[in-house]
């Protein structure tokens, strides 16, 4: 069977805000796919391909694929502007249902990725030529990774959090390993879902074992493999595992925590830091996914310089921050060095709080004035040292576990502490907020949270939405939406999964 399909990947989802491509280095030319043919003959069909799975997986990093985690949970509150902009997942009320556009883009933009990793590991298994077979490994161990990067994605938000007690028995999502446009599976187990992920991975670590790791490398290195194998062998509990792959990226030397101001800049502003295990292309004409919505940073005649977010941090969040924290100083703007601009009016309270961790490169548009958009770093080292610290305590290995933690903390400015399962637990909650790791951390300790608590200068000010659903929701580890939806559509396209809706939410909507 022949299928055509595009060099250039249009994602699904409209209401994602999706990299560009440069269409020198990304032809948009369609060429025929026939899976028992050799389809990558030259040189040049190899390097269409890496640069496809390349945009891909850059295409599904940042954006609305981090900030629905984080503006479900307690780091944020809903601004009055806010436009109802991610609202059902803010407030998961009886409005975030199976027909949910976030949660649809969300899923079909992976499972589109998924299909072309699919074709490129295929294509690179069909070559014939000798010399270009060997040169398309490491374009296959990219490939390898990306799938397992994705499936993760799909299982932390769709199925249930890994246990291995009820693992083998617990749904949650489909698995597809070669594409299929007739395939009409049913859903994996949470159990059969991470075993791909392992093996992918284990395939990633084979293709990509003679590309060394450096700082902010554009392409992935094996130790992006070894990180992304840290988190998922967290995910599963195995803790050794875990800890001693997060232990050895930390002992390379290569990347090196931000701890002055200046570095935090470099970092978090200027794509110049020493954190990324990998730092993903970007550029003013191919502009990464961006997190303007904490922002919303321009210009208002009459007022000047202002922002005008969506969501602005929550007092809980706050809280968890000495004075001094890096973090703190370099993350939080108080509204009296930029307004914030709600209901026609400027705020200018020294003690509202702009989240600008994600404010961006102004290189990456044509005004100079950022708007969210970085180069995507999808793993960075301080993430590796929580990974780290997690793994030794759960490990009992709690001197280690405290080596770990305290060398982020002394990095940040922030006071070391013992490496208690609270603490640990506290700054994961510091260091990542606004990367999409806090629904995966809270499903992974099995914990809710409370009352997201707004801050009190936006309540007297009216600038945030108040009330059950918003800076009062709390949440039980049991609530249903800790496990998204199967979207209708699929469940309407593949009646194979048509009754495997996960708890909570009708199995059919109109």
């Amino acid at each position: 069977m022949k299928h055509i399909f595009n060099n250039i990947l249009v994602l699904v989802a409209a209401t994602l805000t999706l990299a560009a491509c440069n269409l020198d280095l990304f032809p948009t030319t369609a060429i025929v796919y026939d899976e028992t043919q050799p389809v990558i003959q030259k040189q040049s069909d190899l390097t269409s391909f890496e640069n496809n799975i390349m945009a891909n997986f850059r295409g599904t990093q940042s954006g609305s694929f981090y900030s629905l985690d984080d503006v479900m949970c307690d780091a944020f509150n809903a601004t009055v502007g806010y436009g109802n902009n991610f609202g059902p997942i803010h407030r998961t009320n009886e409005d975030f249902t199976a027909s949910d556009q976030d949660v649809e883009g969300f899923w079909g933009n992976y499972y589109t990725v998924i299909k072309n990793y699919n074709i490129a590991i295929n294509a690179a298994n069909t070559i014939s030529d000798h010399a270009l077979r060997e040169a398309a490994k490491v374009m296959k161990g990219e490939a390898f990774l990306f799938r397992a990067y994705s499936y993760m994605q799909l299982a932390r938000h769709f199925g249930k959090a890994y246990n291995p007690s009820t693992a083998s028995t617990d749904l949650c999502v489909p698995l597809i390993l070669v594409y299929d446009q007739l395939e009409r599976p049913f859903r994996a187990t949470v159990q059969e879902v991470y075993d791909q992920i392992g093996r992918d991975l284990d395939s990633a670590a084979v293709f990509l074992a003679e590309v060394p790791g450096q700082v902010r490398a554009m392409r992935p290195t094996i130790d992006l493999v070894k990180a992304m194998k840290a988190r998922y062998a967290l995910d599963i509990q195995d803790y050794a595992t875990a800890a001693e792959l997060a232990q050895g990226i930390i002992d390379s030397g290569l990347y090196k925590l931000a701890s002055t101001e200046e570095e935090f800049e470099a970092e978090y502003d200027n794509d110049e830091g020493t954190e990324p295990i990998v730092q993903l292309y970007a550029s003013l004409s191919e502009g990464p996914n961006g997190l303007g919505l904490y922002t919303g940073y321009g210009t208002v005649t009459g007022v000047g310089n202002v922002f005008q977010p969506y969501f602005l941090p929550s007092q809980k969040l706050l809280d968890t921050y000495e004075e001094d924290d890096l973090r703190k100083v370099m993350w939080f703007l108080s509204a009296d060095n930029v307004p914030v601009y709600e209901n026609g009016t400027a705020h200018s309270d020294e003690d509202l709080y702009t989240f600008i961790k994600c404010i961006g490169n102004g290189q990456y548009t044509n005004s100079g004035v950022p708007n969210g958009q970085t180069a995507i770093k999808p793993i960075r080292i301080g993430e590796l040292y929580l990974i780290a610290a997690e793994a030794y305590q759960k490990n009992g290995a709690n001197e280690k576990a405290k080596t770990a933690l305290n060398a982020l903390q002394a990095a940040r400015g922030a006071t070391q502490t013992t490496a208690s399962e609270e603490n640990i637990r506290k700054e994961w909650f510091r260091e990542t907020v606004g990367d999409g790791l806090r629904m995966s951390c809270l499903k992974r300790w099995g914990t809710g949270f409370t009352a997201r608590t707004a801050q009190p200068a936006a309540l007297s000010a009216n600038v945030v939405m108040t009330g059950t659903y918003f800076e009062q929701k709390s949440a039980q580890a049991s609530d249903y939406f800790f496990q998204w939806p199967i979207p209708t559509y699929e469940m309407q396209t593949n009646l194979n999964i048509a009754t495997q809706q996960n708890p909570g939410y009708a199995v059919v909507e109109e």
